[in-house]
């Protein structure tokens, strides 16, 4: 009887598991998710006048016809793409994805994906304007016909940054708008701000309507980063702006003359690829001529990343596509945006530091950084009690973090409390503290960090300090019962040496999607950057920050990106004719590998010399690249050449061929020979005995320089192989020549890592530099 009884629930439990799965599976078949539908459209029937109507004709005829389909009368199709990229985004089961993927004049269907944001002295870093000047940048570099749209979370209009004083009437070419929301009317866009836009129906397909309580559905900048990014790239001059007085100075863009257009793409809870394609998209038809893209969301092939695919589409209508590499750094491979047609920009830091001190009882001061302004002040004579909540155990305590809840009141109140970086951001660390009691926080690094400082502006008096100086603090503390300490702000401080260095969160190569295109292709100010902000959140970005500021400090490659793209737009300005490739080449063969101590550019997490994985082919120098001598230009085709290297199969290449009906024409030996501004040669071993053949890589140059020109070629040694460059000079008798050579790599010693080096091509005015990395991949198992 028992064992009957045994059987006949263990068959009932099985009976309900089956019936759940089924449901569970059915269930998750009907669920509806977006998906961005790639279309043919040379496919598109002669009968229909519109390509748009029959994208969506072939959407529905793939809707499921069910009782649940009939109750649902939602629009399904959220968005329709024509410029950057052809078809539409739409809410389908996965039924209905396997029965759209059957159909004729689909080339493919991307799921939608979730992006996140990569979070006034850089002018005159960059050399853009002299030290003392009073003078604008050069009314002919100004670049008032030049168009710079920014993706990003909108903008502050009434920001001083984006007065139009002095600007010309709106270039001719723009065909964009000025959308009208929450918060934001036709009359905050002007002749600086000359558009607007949003895009959130991806957002709301996944995430669910936007709380307007919380955020304007509108352009208006809730968050303060896109006003922030914006007004890098081409913010107009503001006298004596400052974060509470710190880094107090005049603020102005890279491209002060440039026009600004906002694309609202990020939310709340994030930035979906749907809504960030039909930005790109708009933007080409609205006639940006560069887009600033300070966000990613991971690495994947070429033919599945959507926001590659727009970016592929946008450059070949002659726009220049700048992206940030992220703040994975210093793991190695922890790029994004690695696509050979986006300009992918690291981060470095600048000559300016805020430091600050923290004066120990035992005698000992550590110099740190902070922002820290406030009513709340310690006094510098008085000694306060300094209390650590974690051990010498390398375990993670998550007390010692500060974390919400996990200090006591009794433990910590009138004290100095030490808190680890990790888990929660910097700034609320601080907030935890001041509730409990604390009168100041030291924050101290962990190894992940390294000696990397970044400036925050806190909500109390304390001061970030590196790790190894935190260990010698967190030491002192838990081997005395009297430990003491007091904090000291000393301001902005100028001329700091050696800079700049490589920030430590900055991504890194190699790109492991093709080891042959070297990124980042370089790095930009990114540390401690000042510029307009949000009026609607306070500088910490906490909510519960009520502080108003009109310009804010940031720290992130989201920074580095826009000085790149606003001088793009000085470069095209100066050079209308050129393409986004010759743009890219301009700034990255001028850029420079030595700081102001003359010394190879170093990396802040190891405070040791980087590397080309680190800072691509160097640190942007405007100036020089505004005559760059000689340009590696690509035309589209040639991007095109290149994923024909990839071994996609000809489905996958269709998404970059079916718009422009392009077909391999096989020009290119191997993706080494893509006519990029950089060299990466990869030796590969057959067998374990056997040694690699030689590799040549091929390179043309087109002279932008004096018509008559003549160029010799400088190639540094290298211990695993020898370098032959023919010809070794280069005889250029005209303007917009092009010449071309090949650079022949024989190995001769096997090297364990990568080795860096560089080619350069000099004149009597000129020194056009490749960086170059030799690469040596063991042989298949």
């Amino acid at each position: 009887m028992a064992k009957t009884l045994m059987g006949n629930m263990s068959f009932s439990l099985t009976s309900y598991f089956l019936f759940f799965t089924m449901l569970f599976s059915a269930n998750a078949q009907l669920a509806k998710k977006t998906y961005l539908i790639q279309m043919d459209k040379s496919a598109v029937p002669k009968t229909f006048p519109n390509h748009l109507e029959w994208y969506s004709l072939k959407v529905k005829s793939a809707l499921s016809v069910s009782p649940e389909a009939d109750m649902d009368d939602e629009e399904r199709i959220i968005y329709t793409y024509q410029n950057a990229f052809h078809g539409v985004a739409a809410k389908l089961t996965e039924r209905e994805v396997e029965k759209l993927e059957a159909e004729e004049g689909v080339v493919a269907i991307f799921p939608d994906k979730k992006y996140e944001l990569h979070t006034t002295r850089s002018p005159t870093f960059l050399g853009l304007e002299p030290e003392k000047s009073t003078n604008m940048w050069p009314e002919k570099l100004a670049g008032h016909d030049v168009i710079v749209g920014v993706l990003d979370t909108g903008i502050w209009p009434e920001s001083e940054s984006f007065k139009d004083v002095g600007l010309t009437p709106v270039p001719a070419h723009w065909k964009g708008a000025c959308e009208i929301g929450t918060g934001f009317t036709k009359s905050n866009c002007n002749k600086k701000v000359v558009g607007a836009r949003v895009f959130y129906h991806g957002y709301e397909a996944t995430i669910g309507r936007i709380n307007e309580q919380k955020e304007y559905k509108s352009p208006r900048d809730q968050d303060g980063h896109g006003t922030h990014t914006a007004a890098t790239v081409g913010g107009s001059p503001v006298l004596g702006a400052n974060l509470l007085g710190y880094a107090n100075g005049t603020a102005r863009g890279m491209a002060p003359g440039a026009r600004i257009a906002a694309y609202k793409v990020c939310w709340i809870g994030g930035c979906f690829s749907s809504d960030i394609v039909s930005a790109i998209d708009k933007a080409v038809a609205d006639g940006v001529n560069v887009l600033s893209i300070s966000l990613g969301g991971g690495v994947s092939s070429y033919y599945r990343d959507s926001l590659s695919v727009a970016a592929f589409g946008a450059m070949e209508k002659g726009v220049f596509v700048s992206c940030s590499a992220g703040n994975a750094g210093p793991d190695p491979a922890s790029l994004t945006n690695v696509s050979p047609w986006i300009t992918t920009v690291g981060a470095s830091t600048m000559d300016r530091d805020f430091p600050a001190d923290v004066m120990l009882g035992n005698g000992k001061t550590f110099t740190g950084v902070s922002l820290y302004k406030g009513k709340d002040v310690l006094i510098v004579r008085k000694q306060y009690p300094l209390v650590y909540m974690g051990s010498n155990s390398s375990r993670v305590d998550t007390r010692s973090m500060c974390l919400e809840g996990t200090l006591d009141p009794k433990v910590v109140s009138g004290k100095i409390v030490i808190c680890d970086r990790g888990l929660s951001p910097r700034v609320q660390k601080g907030h935890v503290v001041r509730n409990a009691g604390g009168v100041g926080m030291i924050l101290t690094n962990t190894e992940a960090n390294g000696e990397e400082l970044v400036a925050d502006c806190h909500l109390l008096p304390a001061i970030a300090i590196g790790d190894k100086e935190g260990k010698e603090l967190k030491s002192y503390v838990l081997s005395s019962k009297s430990a003491t300490a007091t904090l000291a702000f000393r301001g902005t401080r100028l001329g700091i040496k050696p800079s700049p260095v490589v920030a430590a969160f900055s991504s890194r190569g190699p790109n492991f999607l093709t080891l042959e295109i070297l990124k980042p292709d370089l790095v930009a100010p990114g540390v401690n950057i000042l510029a307009a902000w949000s009026e609607a959140i306070g500088p910490s970005g906490l909510k519960l920050d009520n502080r108003i500021v009109k310009f804010n400090i940031l720290s992130g490659t989201s920074m580095s990106c826009p000085h790149v793209s606003g001088i793009a737009a000085l470069l095209k300005s100066r050079h209308p004719e050129w393409s986004p490739a010759a743009i890219k080449s301009a700034l990255m063969t001028t850029a420079y590998v030595l700081d102001n101590t003359k010394k190879t550019l170093r990396d802040a997490s190891t405070a040791t010399a980087s590397t080309p994985y680190d800072h691509g082919a160097g640190h942007i120098d405007p100036i020089r690249a505004l005559e760059p001598g000689l340009v590696y230009d690509i035309e589209p085709q040639d991007y095109f050449e290149f994923l024909c290297t990839q071994k996609l199969t000809p489905t996958q290449l269709g998404v970059f061929a079916k718009y422009s009906n392009r077909s391999c024409k096989h020009s290119l030996a191997s993706p080494a020979d893509l006519n990029y501004p950089a060299i990466s040669s990869v030796f590969t071993q057959k067998t374990p005995t056997s040694f690699p053949s030689p590799v040549i890589i091929h390179r043309t140059v087109t002279n932008v320089g004096p018509p008559d020109s003549k160029y010799q070629v400088v190639v540094s040694p290298f211990k695993g192989a020898s370098i032959k460059v023919e010809p070794e000079t280069l005889n250029f008798t005209g303007k917009n020549q092009k010449l071309a050579y090949k650079i022949t790599f024989t190995p001769r010693a096997r090297q364990t890592s990568p080795e860096f080096g560089s080619l350069i091509w000099k004149d009597d005015l000129h020194t056009v530099r490749s960086p170059i990395v030799i690469t040596w991949l063991p042989p298949p198992m």
